[in-house]
């Protein structure tokens, strides 16, 4: 007859990803004529929960290179975008998110700026990202439990009396000369 134990342990209560698409923008000291580039670095995130919501933190920084001057003179403009994010993400099994809950946030696909524009002397661009969200806490797990231990298995030597006889047969004991 099978007995059953709970264990508690750390588990995945929760998980999801959230795609992400913000506008902004920027006013250069120059009107720009051109847009040369734009990319994205330094991301950095952190997520815990708040009013029942998982909160992502974060910022980058975003570099746009541009013309101005009729297309005679260059310049990058710097803006370090901070953001906030609520999610609500569901969780398995009604677990609750405690003070033991650890919240765990992946970028699954990091910022791209993914469209730029001038307008009256205003350049506006897209940034898109995704972030994966799991939340690690504490869980119950019933498992069954066996009574009857399995039997010991017997191992057996391979060398048997005959094999010893013929070794001791074998064996000189002058195998040292002096």
């Amino acid at each position: 007859m099978a007995a059953y134990k709970e264990i508690v342990t750390k588990a995945i209560i929760g998980k999801g990803k959230k795609y992400f698409k913000n506008n902004y923008t920027l006013t250069p000291e120059e009107k720009p004529t051109t847009i040369l580039g734009c990319w994205i670095i330094n991301h950095q995130y952190r997520g815990f929960q708040s009013n029942g919501k998982i909160v992502i933190e974060g910022s980058y920084d975003v570099n746009i290179w541009y013309s101005y001057d009729n297309n005679s003179k260059t310049s990058v403009v710097t803006k370090k975008e901070e953001y906030s994010e609520a999610v609500n993400l569901t969780r398995r099994n009604d677990s609750n998110i405690t003070d033991d809950t650890s919240i765990i946030v992946r970028g699954l696909k990091q910022p791209t700026c993914s469209g730029v524009e001038i307008q009256d002397g205003n350049i506006n661009y897209t940034v898109e990202k995704e972030l994966g969200i799991e939340i690690i806490g504490e869980t119950k797990m019933k498992i069954s439990v066996e009574d009857d231990e399995e039997p010991w298995e017997i191992i057996d030597d391979e060398v048997d009396d005959n094999t010893l006889k013929e070794i001791d047969e074998q064996v000189e004991e002058k195998f040292i000369e002096d």
